[in-house]
């Protein structure tokens, strides 16, 4: 940029500036090209990684699970030379798209990296469009143990018809109709 510009932008009157360029004394570097002056500016400085851990667990139950899992994935990222800025928990299923603590981690775009201890915290379904949408946004997802977590295919089923009877029969019954289903479904399966 050119001198009187970048005085402008730094507060200097442009005729201070040009004298500080003829005595040796501008603090940035500048060359004369011709008539005008020009004023190479330093790169800005790269934004500062902000590393947030995310636990989740399904039940209120498994809160003491939930400090665990806090400690081996802050202490995984420690290992890895990330500065943790803030941890972020939540208790609610992998299913529930209304998680308030992740949707606000996701909105956040000064948050530059998510650590979690499996894929399935942060998602059951879907993760690697997330994934995908972070890393578009120049963002992204470390996953401490990226095996997939052997979970058992009728545990899944029970948790995607648990949502589903919710959304249709409320929340109160949905467990009950969910396990009758599965139940149902796995007697069919047996004849």
């Amino acid at each position: 940029m050119n001198l009187k510009e970048w005085a402008k932008r730094e507060g200097v009157h442009p005729v201070t500036a040009y004298r500080w360029f003829r005595e040796g004394k501008l603090p940035v570097p500048a060359r004369r090209v011709g008539g005008l002056i020009l004023v190479e500016s330093p790169a800005d400085p790269a934004p500062a990684e902000t590393v947030v851990v995310y636990a989740r667990v399904s039940s209120a139950d498994q809160r003491a699970d939930l400090d665990r899992q806090v400690a081996r994935v802050t202490a995984w990222a420690t290992g890895q030379n990330l500065a943790v800025a803030r941890v972020v928990t939540e208790v609610g299923s992998a299913l529930n798209g209304r998680r308030k603590n992740f949707l606000a981690l996701l909105r956040d775009p000064a948050v530059t990296t998510i650590v979690v201890e499996h894929r399935d915290r942060f998602a059951r379904f879907g993760a690697e469009y997330v994934e995908a949408a972070l890393t578009a946004q120049g963002r992204r997802l470390l996953v401490v143990d990226p095996a997939e977590v052997d979970d058992d295919l009728v545990r899944d089923v029970t948790e995607i018809l648990t949502s589903l009877c919710a959304r249709l029969y409320g929340r109160r019954a949905a467990a009950n109709r969910a396990e009758r289903a599965v139940a149902a479904a796995t007697l069919g399966d047996a004849e």
